[in-house]
């Protein structure tokens, strides 16, 4: 088959949409659009309101960064957290990662990336003055960095030390039980739980 070719122009227009999505080739696509198209009607809507409810009433939450359905969400606004102590994490995935291991009762701060050069990414494009600014509020006691421990990882851990190292707070990090390379979210709860609950001070990894 020509995958160029579409018998409707509205189902090409829903194939090129899918496959903009990462590791969604054409034929996926197609056969993603195929799939809705035998589905019943209220099913199809009720997916395409679930797209359109994340695009235009999602929001983030103005304290940790992270999203939300409100301006506070549910870990900021809980009364049961210690709002003294922040974990410093990359991004959403990060945060559902360290939940799972119900091992922290801190809050976050996600700084929607990391320092990374080649990919055109700098501090500017991070969340690094809002944290600043917890800190000089003196609402934040601790920041334990738990970013990936890659390259671009460590870089962030130390411009952000840097930063924070001459104020009142304290710096620590996860305890290498997560592997030199690897993400947050691909560790094992238990793992990731030790690493949180056995942090050290940053100084040390240095």
């Amino acid at each position: 088959m020509n995958w160029d070719s579409y018998p409707s122009q509205i189902l090409e227009n829903a194939v090129r949409e899918f496959s903009k999505l990462p590791g969604v080739g054409k034929k996926t696509a197609l056969r993603l659009v195929l799939f809705l198209l035998k589905q019943e009607k209220n099913d199809v809507l009720s997916f395409a309101e679930s797209l359109r409810s994340l695009s235009e009433d999602i929001v983030y939450c103005k304290s940790c960064h992270n999203i939300s359905d409100s301006e506070l969400c549910d870990i900021c606004a809980s009364p049961k957290r210690d709002h003294s102590t922040v974990c410093v994490v990359e991004n959403i995935k990060d945060v559902m990662a360290i939940e799972n291991t119900q091992q922290y009762f801190g809050v976050y701060h996600v700084l929607g990336g990391i320092i990374s050069p080649m990919d055109g990414i700098g501090p500017d494009d991070l969340t690094v003055k809002p944290l600043q600014s917890r800190v000089k509020l003196g609402l934040a006691k601790e920041l334990i960095f738990a970013l990936p421990t890659t390259m671009e990882g460590d870089t962030t851990n130390f411009y952000l030390y840097r930063k924070f190292k001459d104020s009142d707070v304290k710096i620590t990090t996860l305890a290498r039980g997560v592997a030199i390379g690897d993400e947050l979210e691909y560790a094992d709860e238990l793992t990731l739980g030790r690493s949180l609950i056995n942090r050290l001070p940053f100084e040390t990894t240095l």
